[in-house]
């Protein structure tokens, strides 16, 4: 059994997403960044970092005991290995999924971030970010559209890179790009949001939260947190 430590972001669909698709076994624990659940220390035992996702495997493969993991994209190669699901077994096709999943976690996941961040959260509207963010957001929409003019998937068979990088598509309007504008991307979308894995796992997101709304307190929360002391302690 897993123990997935979640809330509804594009990191956390990541998550459901993959075990929806392969069957494994798992539980939700919802983790309510919005009222600070993240920071709390049984949470913090599990995910350092205070972000969501993170998971407990009960069952991993050594037979020593729960290890948990943190992190989305160690989550994914992880859950990749243990079920010998959507990562190439092959090395050269190990090496391709895996490029492409550390292109969203270092690029798209981060730069995607931002945008929400400055277009729809930052108390003052700061011109030359939202451009900077939704320019650099364009980039990488035209990147994975190159990237798709000639295969179905990011590294040929669906894998954990497309999974890594659809929920990040998902707010494409929110980031201020038109889908339209990349028909391959647009095609390999449709047909990800059309798999009844991930219709599956965005169900379950609505049954967790059912608030959808980001308040002040919420903002204080997400987005003005400095190091804690037992961090900086000598």
């Amino acid at each position: 059994m897993i123990d997935l430590y979640y809330w509804t972001t594009p990191n956390g669909h990541k998550i459901t997403m993959f075990l929806e698709e392969t069957g494994l076994p798992y539980r939700i624990v919802p983790v309510d960044i919005g009222t600070g659940a993240q920071f709390e220390p049984a949470f913090l035992a599990i995910s350092p970092n205070n972000r969501i996702p993170a998971i407990v495997d009960h069952a991993p493969s050594d037979g020593a005991g729960p290890l948990s993991v943190f992190e989305s994209g160690a989550i994914l190669l992880y859950l990749a290995k243990k079920s010998r699901k959507l990562l190439p077994a092959d090395l050269r096709g190990e090496v391709e999924v895996t490029q492409w999943l550390f292109w969203q976690m270092a690029g798209l996941g981060p730069m995607a971030g931002q945008n929400h961040h400055f277009a729809r959260y930052a108390p003052e509207k700061i011109a030359y970010a939202i451009e900077r963010y939704v320019k650099e957001t364009n980039r990488l929409y035209g990147v994975l559209n190159h990237r798709l003019r000639d295969r179905a998937y990011i590294a040929g068979e669906y894998s954990i890179a497309d999974i890594a990088c659809y929920p990040w598509i998902v707010p494409y309007e929110a980031q201020g790009q038109r889908l339209e504008d990349f028909p391959h991307l647009e095609r390999w979308f449709e047909s990800i949001r059309e798999r009844p894995a991930t219709v599956r796992a965005y169900e379950k997101a609505a049954t967790v939260n059912t608030r959808n709304t980001i308040t002040e307190e919420s903002k204080r929360i997400l987005f003005g947190q400095t190091a804690r002391p037992e961090q900086t302690a000598r």
